[in-house]
């Protein structure tokens, strides 16, 4: 029965005194309240009341930030929201630097996307938000690396304007459409014009070519049946086939 108790008492003395540490995990160790070590992941022996092991997760973690609400720089109210992804990279510091790692980041995320749509206009914040969420990633990096924690990446998920904002913008952009529609159709007439002046040049300097041109003409309107042709002016037939003769014989 001794025995039996010895080996009952060896073995609660070994679990207490051992502790696993999983992979993606680093220990934090207290000695009399001190910091004296990081334990790699594995079985490590912990002296119990004497020393203390905190477990830090060093996967990444995902924040989400809820909507906030700011005043871009040309006074426009707007909600936004966003991603955080970020893991620790240095387990004491983690633990030792600040209270609770979690809490600080997503706090930190929520004043500094405050802080980057106040500097920008609204057009900015709709055409640049890959450029916006790089700047405040790079920020939050910044002021989380005393903590030992990396911000790997932060995504602007959704802008939300006011609705009377949003059929402005409607407005706005279907007048600019207009806009470049009727900039276009008044090349295409420039253009038409230039060529019909050049064709109308090189028509009179060339003798009956403006005759075979009013041929071709009557001739594309008679290929169609349901066109009707009527001469309200005579004329002068000869003086086109004189024309068409003459261009015949020069070539």
């Amino acid at each position: 029965m001794n025995i039996f108790y010895l080996v009952v008492a060896g073995v609660i003395l070994f679990f207490s005194i051992i502790k696993q540490i999983n992979q993606y995990e680093r220990g934090v160790v207290f000695t009399l309240g001190k910091f004296t070590g990081t334990r790699m992941p594995g079985w490590r022996p912990i002296v119990p009341i004497v020393q203390k092991l905190y477990k830090v997760d060093i996967r990444t973690k995902t924040v989400d930030v809820p909507n906030q609400e700011a005043i871009t720089r040309d006074n426009i109210p707007v909600q936004i929201n966003a991603v955080v992804y970020y893991k620790i990279k240095d387990a004491p510091k983690s633990i030792i630097e600040v209270e609770d790692f979690r809490y600080a980041v997503s706090q930190l995320a929520q004043t500094s996307m405050r802080n980057s749509v106040g500097e920008r206009t609204l057009d900015e914040l709709l055409q640049k938000r890959g450029e916006i969420a790089q700047n405040i990633k790079s920020g939050l990096d910044i002021k989380t690396d005393p903590w030992g924690i990396d911000v790997e990446m932060l995504e602007l998920k959704d802008v939300i304007i006011p609705d009377n904002l949003k059929r402005t913008i409607s407005k706005e952009a279907e007048a600019e459409r207009e806009k470049r529609a009727v900039i276009i159709k008044a090349q295409g007439d420039k253009e038409a014009a230039h060529n019909l002046a050049e064709a109308a040049k090189t028509l009179n300097t060339m003798p009956g070519a403006m005759h075979l041109r009013t041929l071709q003409a009557i001739n594309d309107l008679s290929s169609d049946q349901s066109n009707t042709t009527i001469w309200m002016l005579p004329v002068d037939i000869l003086d086109a086939a004189k024309g068409v003769a003459q261009m015949l014989n020069k070539k």
